[in-house]
């Protein structure tokens, strides 16, 4: 198919995994918090990665009450975080930024979409030194439900929108990946290295350089 093509990606389970650095950032915000029995790990953090902020500190943070002391501690948490893994970074996937370079090359165009908070997404960029935000850089365009509030779905049509896409897939690894990218409209190819696995039978990769090969087969 002529015209723009672009491949959206996620970013926990996919592009990186992050959860050890940021279980230990929470931890941290925990116990200044007072809580100081409380630990959270890198099993909690995965369990609820892809998830909207406010439904992981739900689900997380049960030992406070709803409402305007686990918003607060929610807040300190995400803010740190960011701030933690612009320092500390997490564990990138191998081949991430080669396969990067060599589809934007064949002539694909690179975004992410995520349902982090907003920050998340610049952290990782600055942790790896990664270009972004205009047409001639690695990453083109971001955005995430920390910057609008709005669902995967929404937002996953909302950047392809905004950067003109006439072809696009999406690259997750968890089964909201895929439904947000079914009710958005688009192709999806599953991270099987990741955190999940789909209820369907779509296109996958094993490691992150398939995207060489199954890309071409999913959208021209």
């Amino acid at each position: 198919m002529d015209g723009k093509k672009g491949i959206i990606f996620d970013m926990d389970g996919t592009v990186w995994d992050s959860s050890g650095n940021v279980a230990r950032s929470w931890t941290v915000k925990v116990h200044e918090a007072g809580y100081t029995d409380k630990t959270v790990t890198r099993e909690d953090i995965q369990s609820v990665m892809g998830k909207p902020m406010d439904v992981i500190a739900d689900t997380l943070f049960t030992y406070t009450v709803k409402g305007p002391e686990r918003d607060a501690l929610r807040y300190s948490c995400e803010n740190y975080e960011n701030e933690y893994l612009r320092e500390h970074g997490g564990d990138l996937y191998d081949g991430v930024l080669e396969t990067w370079a060599k589809l934007k090359d064949m002539g694909y165009h690179i975004y992410i979409v995520s349902n982090c908070q907003a920050g998340y997404i610049e952290s990782f960029l600055y942790y790896f030194d990664i270009p972004y935000g205009t047409a001639d850089d690695l990453v083109e365009d971001i955005e995430c439900y920390g910057n609008n509030l709005l669902q995967k779905d929404e937002n996953i049509k909302l950047l392809a929108e905004r950067n003109g896409l006439t072809n696009a897939c999406y690259v997750g690894d968890i089964q909201s990946d895929y439904d947000s990218t079914v009710k958005a409209g688009f192709p999806f190819i599953h991270a099987r290295y990741g955190f999940g696995s789909i209820n369907a039978e779509v296109p996958y990769i094993d490691s992150f350089e398939e995207l060489i090969k199954v890309v071409p087969e999913v959208i021209g």
